[in-house]
C-alpha cells in the first residue's frame, strides 16, 4: 500500500504531465513549430523559399594595410570588367563619401580602398552589373576592371550621357539618355600607343599647356596606357584623356599617344556638357 509520500509523488507527476500535455496543445494551437533538429514538418506552399531567392554573401573587414587607388597607381587583384566592349547604356553610378572597400566578387577578398577623391578630382564610378546585394563598379586606374560593392551605406546617382569611340571609324558619339545627340571625327592612338579598349568613364577636367590644346581643359578618363613602357616618361603614369587638337590634319587619323584627339568646337561642347562619371566605351 502506498505511503503518504509516494502518494504525493504520484499526484505531482500526473499534474506536471498533464501541464505538458496542455502547453504542447496550446503550442500548436498557436502555431508555434518544434524544435527543428529533432522535427521538420513539411513548410506550407505560402513558406516554401522562391525559386529566385539569395542569401547576401556578408562583406569581409577589410584588413589593415589595404591599399588606397591613386592617380598612378590602380588595384591589383579586382576581376576582368564581365563585359568590356558592351554599348549598352549605364544609367547609375556610385559617388563614395568615404572610402570604401573594393571585393574581387560578391562575398569575396577586399583588394583596395576607392577614396572619395583622386588627385583632387570627385569619384564617380558607373555600376555594371548587381548580384546578391551587390554592385560591380568601374575602377579608375585600371584597364576593363571592376570592383565589388556590398549595397548598403550608400545610393545611387543616375547617368544621362554616353561617349562612343569607335576606333575603326575614328569617330567619337555622344549620347544622351540612349538617344545620339552628335558624332564627330576625331584622332586616336598609334599602333604602339593605343587608346585602351573597353569601358572606361570621365574622372573629372583638367587643365592644359600649350596652344596645340587650344586653350581648353581635358577630360580625364579611368583607363591608363596599355603599355607605359613604350610612353615618353612623363606620359607613363598618365591617364588617357579626350582633349582639343589645334591641327586639324590629325583627324581620322592614328596618331596621338592613346588619347582621344577632338576639334577645339567639340571639346567646348563636352566640357560644358557632361559631367564626372560619365561612362566612355571604346570599341575596335
Amino acid at each position: 500500500m502506498p505511503t503518504s509520500r509516494t502518494r504525493v509523488n504520484l499526484l505531482l507527476l500526473t499534474a506536471a504531465t498533464l501541464i505538458a500535455a496542455l502547453v504542447v496543445a496550446v503550442g500548436l494551437a498557436r502555431g508555434n513549430e518544434p524544435d527543428r533538429a529533432t522535427f521538420s514538418a513539411p513548410p506550407s506552399a505560402a513558406t516554401v523559399p522562391s525559386a529566385t531567392a539569395t542569401t547576401v554573401p556578408a562583406a569581409s573587414e577589410p584588413p589593415d594595410g589595404l591599399p588606397v587607388i591613386a592617380y598612378a597607381d590602380g588595384p591589383r587583384g579586382l576581376p576582368a570588367d564581365p563585359d568590356p566592349e558592351s554599348a549598352t547604356a549605364l544609367t547609375e553610378a556610385l559617388r563614395p563619401q568615404t572610402r570604401m572597400a573594393l571585393y574581387d566578387a560578391p562575398g569575396g577578398r577586399p583588394r583596395a580602398w576607392l577614396p572619395p577623391r583622386i588627385s583632387g578630382l570627385p569619384v564617380v564610378v558607373p555600376i555594371v552589373a548587381r548580384q546578391n546585394g551587390w554592385a560591380a563598379v568601374l575602377v579608375p586606374a585600371a584597364n576593363r576592371t571592376v570592383g565589388w560593392v556590398p549595397e548598403a551605406g550608400w545610393q545611387s546617382e543616375p547617368l544621362r550621357d554616353q561617349l562612343v569611340v569607335d576606333l575603326g571609324e575614328r569617330r567619337l558619339t555622344w549620347l544622351r539618355e540612349g538617344a545620339e545627340q552628335a558624332h564627330w571625327t576625331v584622332a586616336i592612338g598609334t599602333g604602339a600607343t593605343p587608346t585602351p579598349l573597353g569601358r572606361t568613364f570621365v574622372m573629372g577636367r583638367t587643365g592644359t599647356s600649350g596652344s596645340v590644346y587650344a586653350g581648353l581643359d581635358a577630360l580625364v578618363l579611368g583607363s591608363v596606357p596599355e603599355d607605359p613602357e613604350k610612353m615618353a616618361a612623363g606620359l607613363q603614369k598618365a591617364h588617357t584623356g579626350i582633349h582639343a587638337w589645334a591641327n586639324s590634319s590629325v583627324f581620322g587619323k592614328d596618331v596621338s599617344n592613346g588619347c582621344v584627339r577632338t576639334p577645339a568646337a567639340v571639346q567646348r561642347k563636352l566640357l560644358a556638357q557632361l559631367d564626372p562619371g560619365t561612362p566612355v566605351v571604346v570599341t575596335a
